[in-house]
């Protein structure tokens, strides 16, 4: 058993049937229409001009850095745990020659003035502010949903400040349904945002980056340029398709189910959780030591991340159910105590 991510999400029978009747064309050149109404309904969805399909959520974070920074000394402002600082293997260094400012928050979500602290002032000696990236869920501080206000009174530092802001919205459906806020409403201030199809709603591989039709276009250039170009992908982006007909409501359950983990684990003694911070479809928690603590699950067959010395990650996601968290549980309370002794 795994509850290592929710990137672990299997096409469902009806899902495979949808895939397996697409129509398909040439992505690459422009003709495959299930891909096209994909891009269609995403940027309506995330209330913006166009939008283009990526092979993956890191693709769509590497490319929207792109568009922003300007090689030279440009900074991104972000948290110091998000995607790109923590999981993309320095790419925006690497790819965009971005430099990195980090911003220290006990639950990865900050504020404008928080922005505005970090802003450096004009000066030829220093990075140039030119990005500010925000995570919604908040992955590692456990699927923590930025409110919309919150999200707004960023979007304010930025913009005064003459700023691009681009949303990591890898988990941004798994926020609405937990809050009941459009998807349009946190996504359409940014420069660029996008949704991941293969983490909670089930699909094999696939994330669509919406923007204005100018900066899609350029887009294009990168996703041609670093070999994210593809063929007949109408038969993934059916099942993007079916995902955001069928998958989204249920999220829920994978919420619900999260946080009965949650309400287990506070029970078990070692362990240090809050129930009310878990939002989401994921639960982070603190042992006294998380490796030790994960070697032994994974001996008993239970799969978890390790965030750190002391915190692991567990995520809910289509397929799993009341008894496989039950057993997590038990798995884990078993793991630490062996630990404690």
């Amino acid at each position: 058993m795994s509850l290592f991510s929710d990137s672990l999400t299997r096409p469902t029978p009806a899902m495979l049937d949808a895939m397996m009747r697409a129509e398909v064309g040439d992505e690459q050149r422009g003709t495959d229409p299930t891909v096209k109404e994909l891009e269609r309904r995403v940027a309506e969805l995330l209330g913006h001009e166009a939008a283009v399909f990526l092979p993956s959520g890191t693709m769509c974070n590497a490319i929207g850095v792109r568009l922003h920074i300007r090689p030279g000394g440009d900074e991104i402002i972000l948290d110091e745990r998000a995607h790109p600082a923590d999981s993309e293997a320095g790419g925006p260094a690497a790819m965009s020659g971005a430099t990195l400012r980090f911003l220290r928050t006990e639950d990865g979500i900050f504020t404008g003035a928080d922005v505005e602290a970090a802003i450096r002032p004009r000066d030829r000696y220093l990075p140039r502010s030119r990005l500010v990236i925000v995570e919604q869920t908040v992955n590692l501080s456990g699927g923590r949903v930025w409110p919309l206000e919150q999200i707004e009174d960023v979007l304010a530092a930025v913009r005064a400040h003459g700023l691009r802001a681009h949303l990591d919205g890898a988990r941004l459906l798994n926020a609405c349904v937990a809050s009941g806020v459009a998807a349009r409403d946190f996504a359409s201030g940014f420069d660029t945002a996008w949704i991941d199809f293969a983490k909670g709603l089930g699909c094999p591989l696939g994330a669509v980056m919406a923007g204005s039709a100018e900066l899609i276009e350029e887009a294009w250039r990168y996703k041609q340029m670093w070999g994210g170009a593809m063929r007949q992908t109408g038969y993934v982006a059916a099942a993007c398709l079916h995902a955001l007909d069928n998958h989204v409501e249920r999220l829920v359950e994978d919420h619900v189910l999260a946080r009965e983990l949650a309400e287990l684990l506070v029970r078990v003694p070692d362990v240090e959780i809050d129930p009310e911070t878990v939002e989401t479809n994921i639960v982070v928690f603190a042992v006294p030591d998380a490796a030790a603590v994960a070697a032994r699950l994974r001996r008993a067959g239970l799969d978890l991340l390790v965030i750190d010395d002391r915190h692991l990650r567990a995520v809910t996601y289509l397929g799993v159910d009341r008894a496989r968290i039950r057993e997590a549980a038990d798995l884990i309370e078993g793991a630490v105590a062996a630990i404690s002794r």
